[in-house]
């Protein structure tokens, strides 16, 4: 492959990354609407419908979109992932223009990789709280759920 066909390779490539990581965001954006707002749970559905119902979308229930959602990300991922890689030398430079002492920089570097491995990891690391629930009471409501049927 010559120069001038890798420098018109590179802007198409640039091009259809960036549109599907937006198609991708704009899924997963959708998808999170979905779950929360669309195919409510248990007790909410309860409210809602009046009645012990299963909620569906192109036969889908909210788990099975809660794993599309995930899977989604986990593309996202791969996605960003790449975009970084492919700019790479842009990112570099453009860090050396902005913070300009170079015990700064590794500073700076090094907790921002922290902070972002934290972030992902975090739960793996964690146990959730377990109560028992008690018979009839249902699951318990959060105070953002209440609210949002207490104005109807």
């Amino acid at each position: 492959m010559s120069k001038s066909e890798n420098t018109f390779r590179k802007p198409i490539l640039n091009f259809a990354i960036n549109t599907i990581m937006t198609l991708c965001m704009s899924a997963i954006i959708g998808t999170g609407f979905l779950i929360k707002y669309t195919l409510i749970p248990g007790q909410e559905r309860w409210d809602v419908y009046g009645q012990k119902v299963e909620l569906y979308l192109l036969g889908l229930d909210r788990h099975q979109w809660g794993m599309i959602h995930l899977i989604l990300g986990f593309v996202l991922l791969g996605l960003l992932i790449t975009h970084i890689v492919f700019h790479w030398k842009i990112i570099v430079n453009v860090y050396k223009k902005i913070v300009k002492e170079p015990i700064t920089k590794k500073i700076v570097a090094l907790v921002f990789i922290i902070l972002c491995l934290l972030m992902i990891l975090f739960p793996f690391f964690v146990q959730p709280e377990i109560q028992s629930m008690k018979k009839g009471n249902g699951r318990q409501v959060t105070l953002v759920t209440n609210l949002q049927y207490q104005y109807r």
